[in-house]
């Protein structure tokens, strides 16, 4: 055998059971801190146990001082808060949980307390412990319960675990009663678990398993009942717990609801793991066990991101299905949608160059920055509500409502033809896009140009200057200061779209349509038929108005805010940047059509509207994968069924033309059928 490591012997040496209680809780992490050693293998601390075990047996005057330094730490320390806390929420709130999170990484917990939950993650700081815990094998396990612990000793340990179980499995039960039982939970529950009301029970399931446990034993026949009646119960809550998802489905998301239902799930598991505990014939091994899990338990309940995730992946999925919904009617699949799409964004285009000329004569007032910027949001915001109600198109604004829709045809993946149904509709996608672009960007160059000329030719002066029209040539170059701004553009269209979702959601949540419609002071003001039928027009477009004003103000508010803080950012919207460079070209005369800077600028036309599709298209796009769970894509035979539609129709990326059917690799049939102008 080698010869043990000098820092474990001095360790070993200064152990004393009468020092002060933070000393003592330093002194076991400095012990556990020499198992986990390099944190390189699981087997590799488990060895450096075994050789604690070795160094241990042939002493007993140290086992005499572990035992002293162990019994204090039973009498002192309180577990209880460990098996029925760790991982939970003070409170049931995502806003006081996201809080809780942060001051615990900015501030780390002491060793000087009784309480186990906040000495546990100074005992098993990082996931390694967790991996070498769980493989303590079953010999090791006997070994160091029969060296660390003498008759005495384990009898007292085992009345500690005993009533610490016990103590936990109470308080623990408790919360899932109270959960249960609240107002928020258990009116949105199905109508049978409301019935059942499975929650009121269970703290009197519990007390029969107690008094069963303290009266007749663990093992015994009356304690097994009591416990599989307990089981029984737990399932039941969960069970009722479960149908507020479709609750929250059919009316709307709530993220600190769905942070409660998380929490209940949560500790109905704990729960059961405390069980398992109660019950097993090898506590050595459940022990080792359930430290693992908690280990685990701590990671994830620090990480501020995981909570993020897991208390709003249903809004998200939310947010998603309504883009996906309403993608569907961005996509044009035929001839005659294609030319109506086209229409559409020559409106949208007309429009925007009317804003392009206000934004200009905004700049001229010489507002400060942060007023100039409302003034440029809330002209941003006007115009995108007027093409709404007009039926007209923006094209920069469908990525954002595509993808979900792309992303959720992602999940039916499971033959040939299906990839050729899909680089289908990716191709109706792309043209569409393309000629919504298209009409969006000739219109505005033309009307912007046209309304320039107008201006000049009835004497009200000029829009821009010579000085401020070669600037905007300037600062729009390919290659320069456009790339960041449009991507950071197509973060925000992107981002209108999340606020469209949430504010929808929310509007669903408060049932504000049904308010509109029905409340007595709304009937009062506007009557009882016009209510209804503004509580119906607003449950239907509420989502567009929150998309198109959120939009116009994040363009115009945010460069202000953010140079605020010294960072300078610009709006790069494809249609605004057309028409600045559409008015400057009208200004500086014909000859600037031999000058490269306009050619730059017309470059940097296609850069900003390429970036803020596709910017806008993949944040959109990633969160619909996420959202809807699609995974294990085989992206080569995409890739593939892209390439063969590319060679054999080039053309219809970008025109309606029809789409020539590809038979399957099997020799079957063709694998799509479309319709489409010829």
């Amino acid at each position: 055998m080698a010869p043990p490591r000098p820092e474990l012997r001095d360790l070993l040496r200064t152990l004393d059971p009468q020092a002060p209680l933070a000393e003592r809780h330093l002194w076991l992490m400095q012990l556990l801190d020499w198992v986990r050693g390099q944190q390189d293998e699981p087997q590799a601390a488990v060895a450096r146990v075994r050789m604690l075990l070795d160094i241990a047996e042939p002493r007993p005057d140290w086992l005499g001082l572990w035992h002293q330094w162990w019994a204090r730490f039973l009498s002192e320390v309180d577990a209880t808060p460990l098996l029925a806390d760790l991982g939970f929420a003070t409170r049931s709130a995502f806003l006081a949980e996201l809080s809780d999170r942060l001051r615990r990484k900015l501030i780390p917990p002491t060793p000087e307390t009784t309480d186990l939950r906040e000495l546990f993650p100074l005992l098993f700081p990082s996931e390694f412990d967790a991996r070498w815990l769980r493989a303590l094998d079953k010999p090791t396990l006997e070994r160091l319960r029969r060296t660390l612990f003498d008759d005495a000793a384990e009898g007292s340990a085992q009345a500690y675990t005993l009533r610490t179980l016990l103590n936990a499995l109470a308080y623990a039960i408790s919360q899932i009663s109270a959960a249960g039982q609240s107002a928020e939970l258990r009116t949105r529950m199905a109508a049978a678990a409301q019935r059942e009301q499975p929650f009121v029970g269970l703290p009197i399931g519990f007390e029969a398993l107690r008094q069963a446990v303290l009266t007749h034993g663990r093992d015994s026949a009356p304690a097994l009942v009591a416990l599989a009646q307990l089981r029984e119960q737990l399932d039941a809550c969960r069970a009722a717990a479960a149908t507020v998802y479709a609750h929250l489905e059919a009316h709307g998301i709530s993220v600190h609801i769905e942070f409660q239902l998380r929490q209940l799930r949560q500790r109905i598991i704990r729960v059961k793991a405390l069980l398992l505990c109660l019950e097993t014939d090898e506590p050595a091994q459940a022990t080792a066990q359930l430290l693992s899990h908690l280990v685990r338990v701590h990671q994830d309940s620090r990480s501020v991101r995981a909570l993020v995730r897991s208390s709003t992946e249903l809004l998200a999925a939310k947010v998603t299905e309504r883009n996906a919904e309403t993608g569907e009617h961005y996509i044009a699949h035929d001839g005659p949608e294609y030319l109506r799409m086209l229409g559409a964004a020559a409106g949208g285009g007309a429009v925007m160059a009317v804003t392009t000329c206000s934004k200009l004569l905004i700049m001229a007032l010489g507002l400060s920055a942060f007023w100039g910027g409302v003034a440029a949001g809330l002209n941003y915001a006007i115009s995108f509500v007027v093409i709404m109600l007009l039926g007209w198109t923006v094209a920069t604004k469908q990525p954002a409502m595509t993808a979900p829709t792309l992303a959720a045809r992602l999940k039916s993946l499971d033959s040939p033809a299906a990839h050729e149904d899909f680089v289908t509709e990716v191709v109706y996608l792309l043209r569409t896009q393309f000629v919504a672009i298209v009409g969006n960007v000739v219109l505005v160059l033309l009307l912007a140009f046209a309304l320039a000329l107008a201006i000049q030719a009835l004497g009200w002066g000029a829009l821009v200057d010579e000085h401020h029209a070669r600037q905007i040539l300037a600062d729009h170059h390919a290659l320069g200061r456009t790339i960041p701004f449009a991507a950071i553009t197509g973060a925000l269209l992107f981002a209108s779209s999340l606020i469209a979702g949430w504010v929808e959601n929310w509007f669903v949540l408060h049932r504000l349509d049904s308010v509109i419609a029905h409340h007595p002071r709304s009937t009062r003001l506007l009557g009882a038929e016009r209510a209804r039928r503004w509580g119906h027009y607003w449950g239907t477009h509420i989502s567009s108005w929150a998309a198109n004003v959120s939009l116009g103000l994040l363009l115009g508010v945010m460069p202000p805010i953010v140079g605020f803080f010294g960072l300078p950012m610009e709006v790069r919207h494809v249609t605004l940047v057309s028409g600045q460079i559409a008015v400057a070209a009208q200004h500086l005369g014909p000859a600037v059509w031999q000058e490269p800077a306009l050619w730059w600028a017309g470059g940097g036309i296609v850069v900003t509207g390429a970036l803020d599709v596709g910017v806008s298209f993949y944040l959109a796009f990633r969160l619909a994968l996420t959202a809807q769970n699609v995974a294990g894509v085989d992206r080569r035979r995409i890739y593939q069924a892209m390439g063969r539609r590319l060679l054999r129709d080039p053309r219809s990326f970008v025109l309606p033309v029809r789409i020539r059917p590809i038979a399957n690799e099997a020799g079957a049939e063709p694998a799509h059928k479309s319709g489409g102008t010829g």
